[in-house]
């Protein structure tokens, strides 16, 4: 829109230089008038080319920033996991969450199939198998976690502040009830110093190719879910380490 009013200001100040040039101006001055109209013109040029390129270099910013809080979010979402795996629950407690990976150890277990008789009655019986889940040994929670800035994830990338974890309870369905996890950080916070309309518009985007929403964000207190609400482009980098 900006670029827009530019064009159409430029437009408007040139028809009416030209007018005053050719009813008001004496024909000796007219080689200042020319000088004056190519810096005029100039300048034009610089500010349209600026606000074409401020979108895209502010598009080509945001998706780094983003890229360091979502794999800091991604960290955090993965220890919880763990720690639900290990407990039963989450936690809201970040450095409680840090000393966890540090300590804690999972069980490896083994699934075998185990013949049974059962006894039907009138000497009748019938070979079933029962499935036995057996402890064998225990991994440290912290070799998941290995190259991974775990120390660090609890620090929301190039800010003073620190994520918040929040957790809670939702009803799966009527009676069975189930703990969620969710941490968030406001768009506004991760793209400070940037331009505040186009910040304004990407706190407005509905999803698709961006990020939907005000927040960047994984879980959620309302569902059962420990999916994150970035698209598909910022999980690349994890196919490409698996690999």
């Amino acid at each position: 829109m900006t670029t827009i009013l530019i064009i159409v200001a430029g437009i408007l100040v040139t028809a009416l230089l030209a007018y005053a040039i050719v009813n008001y101006v004496p024909r000796k001055m007219h080689w200042l008038i020319s000088v004056v109209l190519i810096g005029l013109a100039a300048f034009l040029a610089y500010k349209i080319n600026f606000e074409i390129q401020k979108p895209i270099k502010f598009n080509k910013e945001k998706k780094v920033r983003y890229a360091k809080v979502i794999k800091r979010l991604k960290i955090i979402r993965d220890a919880e996991v763990a720690y639900k795996k290990v407990t039963g629950n989450y936690t809201a407690d970040g450095e409680a969450l840090i000393s966890f990976i540090d300590t804690a150890k999972f069980a490896v277990t083994q699934t075998t199939n185990v013949p049974k008789t059962v006894h039907l009655g009138g000497g009748i019986t019938k070979e079933i198998e029962v499935r036995v889940v057996d402890t064998v040994g225990y991994e440290d929670v912290r070799a998941s976690f290995v190259g991974r800035d775990y120390k660090n994830m609890l620090q929301i990338p190039d800010t003073d502040q620190k994520f918040k974890i929040e957790v809670g309870v939702v009803e799966k369905i009527a009676g069975l009830k189930a703990p969620v996890f969710e941490v968030k950080v406001d768009k506004a916070l991760i793209l400070k110093g940037m331009d505040y309309n186009l910040v304004k518009q990407e706190k407005e985007a509905i999803g698709g190719e961006e990020i939907r929403g005000e927040y960047v964000k994984v879980g959620s207190l309302n569902e059962v879910s420990e999916d994150g609400n970035w698209p598909p482009f910022y999980d690349k980098g994890d196919k490409k380490d698996k690999k």
